[in-house]
C-alpha cells in the first residue's frame, strides 16, 4: 500500500495538487555497528522511525510528507574502519542548503531533520542556513536523546549497544547475526578527567577505544525491548510532529 506522506512511495497524480506544512528529512550513516549490527544501521532506524512518527501525524491530519534519507554521516574519526563512508560536514551543508532551497521555493517553509547519527551535528548548519533562508523554520531532532534510555535497558551505551541492538532486532531481525556473533561492546575513555566530565570535547578515534566497533554491552538486548522503544518514540515525535506542522512561525515564543 501506498503511503501518501513518504515522498519515496506517492506519485505525481498525488502530488499535482498536495501542498505540505513539514518536510522532514531522515538523516542516518553508512559505518560497522560492532560485529553484528548491519552497517545501515542507522539508515533503517531513520526510516522506520520518521515514517512510523509521520504516520501517527497524517493520521491525526498533519499535512507532512518524508524526504529520502540520507544514508552518510560524519565519521571522520573513522578512517580506518573498513567502508565506513564519511561525509564531511560541509559536504552536508552544501547538500542540506540544495534540499532547503528547493522546499523555500516550493513552499514549504519547515524543515525537520531527522537525525539518527551521533557524529551528525547539524547546529551550525541550521544556524547558517537559517540566516541565508529566514523565511524557513529549520529544526533537527536526535531521537535516541527523545527518552530517557534507562526505563527501557539495563546498559546504556552509545553505538551498536542494547538500544540499537534491541531496535534492529525488532525492525530487521533477518540482518542480525546470531548472539554468539556480538561482540561485548567493551570501550575506553579519556584518561584526562575534563573530557570525562563533558566541558572539553574532541573527536575519538574509534578503533582506539573499541575493538569490535560497538560502545555499550548489547548483551541483554530484546525484540520486545526494541518494539517498547520504537512505539515510545514514535508517539513522542508525532505528537511534535502535530505541533510543528500546527504552529504559527510568527508565534512561536511566549
Amino acid at each position: 500500500m501506498i503511503r501518501p506522506y513518504i515522498l519515496a512511495e506517492t506519485n505525481w497524480q498525488s502530488l499535482k495538487d498536495s501542498k505540505f506544512e513539514l518536510a522532514i528529512l531522515p538523516w542516518g550513516a553508512t559505518e560497522a555497528h560492532n560485529y553484528h549490527l548491519p552497517y545501515a544501521t542507522d539508515v533503517y532506524e531513520s526510516d522506520a522511525l520518521a515514517a512510523e512518527s509521520a504516520r501517527l501525524a497524517w493520521e491525526n491530519g498533519s499535512k507532512v510528507i518524508v524526504l529520502p534519507s540520507i544514508p552518510f554521516g560524519v565519521n571522520t574519526g573513522q578512517p580506518d574502519i573498513y567502508l565506513d563512508i564519511n561525509l564531511n560536514p560541509s559536504t552536508q551543508l552544501a547538500l542540506l542548503k540544495d534540499v532547503v532551497e528547493v522546499l523555500n521555493r516550493q513552499g514549504i517553509k519547515k524543515l525537520m531533520i531527522f537525525n539518527s547519527h551521533g557524529g551528525n551535528n547539524f547546529k551550525p548548519l541550521v544556524r547558517e542556513l537559517g540566516l541565508k533562508f529566514p523565511e524557513m523554520f529549520i529544526c533537527f531532532s536526535n531521537w535516541f536523546q527523545s527518552m530517557d534510555r534507562s526505563k527501557y535497558f539495563d546498559n546504556v551505551g552509545d553505538h551498536a549497544d542494547e538500544m540499537e541492538t534491541s531496535l534492529i532486532l525488532y525492525l530487521k531481525p533477518e540482518l542480525v547475526l546470531p548472539k554468539t556473533q556480538w561482540g561485548t561492546g567493551a570501550a575506553k575513555s579519556f584518561r584526562i578527567k575534563s573530557f570525562k566530565e563533558g566541558w572539553v570535547w574532541a573527536e575519538r578515534k574509534w578503533s582506539q577505544i573499541s575493538e569490535d566497533t560497538g560502545v555499550g554491552n548489547p548483551m541483554h538486548a530484546t525484540k520486545e525491548k526494541g518494539e517498547r522503544f520504537f512505539r515510545d518514540v514514535t508517539r513522542k515525535i508525532g505528537d511534535f510532529i502535530i505541533e510543528l506542522c500546527e504552529a504559527d512561525l510568527k508565534d512561536l515564543y511566549e
